[in-house]
């Protein structure tokens, strides 16, 4: 019998509602520092994208800001961030459910974010004995969604080969990622975009455990 799928899961958008609160805590520094953003900029261009390269594509619309005030702005963004998160931060609807179901898979946290934000995130839904360390951050190994390197090393500290994991994303990074990675690729498509071809579309978490079954009967038709 094949071993179960190891499951990649992303963490913003896809297991806690947290874009939101980013893209109106982004909306309220950045405006201030000199770069004109807004919420709804964050949600429809820039969701998952690392904050460091929405700044930078920012400065090259609207002008450069001095280091120290770039600086002080991540440092607000982050800080008010982890205060809002620890508050008002919500789980992705049937994500429990969900988890619960697919509990004999393997599974982790890959994230663009850093490793403090995963870990918050986690602690403040409770959804952290779900993954306990098995938590890995871009800003940890210096490589950030879309590029694949995250997922592979991911699947590697896992004990898995890429094409047996199934990263699970909402963002366009994280998708292009996984399929860069050579992975089965489930976007969660929540906003109506375009899923990239090679994905597998589903809207809602309580999906997945079925979108799984198939994919481990696959797995276990291969393995004969």
């Amino acid at each position: 019998m094949s071993q179960p799928l190891c499951l990649l899961f992303d963490c913003d958008g896809t297991l806690v509602d947290s874009e939101p609160l980013l893209g109106q805590v982004m909306a309220d520094v950045l405006p201030r520092a000199g770069l004109p953003f807004s919420t709804d900029q964050y949600m429809e261009e820039f969701r998952g994208v690392r904050f460091m390269n929405i700044v930078a594509e920012l400065e090259r619309r609207h002008g450069s800001v001095d280091d120290d005030i770039r600086s002080a702005a991540e440092t607000e963004m982050r800080s008010t961030l982890a205060e809002r998160m620890k508050r008002e931060l919500q789980i992705i609807p049937n994500v429990r459910e969900t988890l619960d179901l697919l509990a004999d898979h393997p599974r982790c946290v890959a994230s663009n974010g850093p490793e403090h934000k995963i870990r918050t995130a986690l602690d403040s839904t409770g959804l952290r004995p779900y993954f306990e360390d098995r938590l890995f951050s871009a800003y940890t190994l210096n490589a950030w969604k879309p590029e694949p390197f995250l997922f592979l090393h991911a699947a590697r500290s896992m004990g898995y080969e890429p094409e047996q994991c199934v990263v699970i994303d909402d963002a366009a990074v994280g998708v292009t990622a996984g399929l860069r990675a050579g992975m089965r690729v489930i976007h969660i498509n929540r906003f109506g975009e375009s899923t990239p071809r090679g994905a597998i579309r589903m809207t809602d978490m309580a999906q997945l455990p079925g979108i799984i079954a198939r994919l481990d009967q696959l797995e276990a038709v291969a393995a004969k």
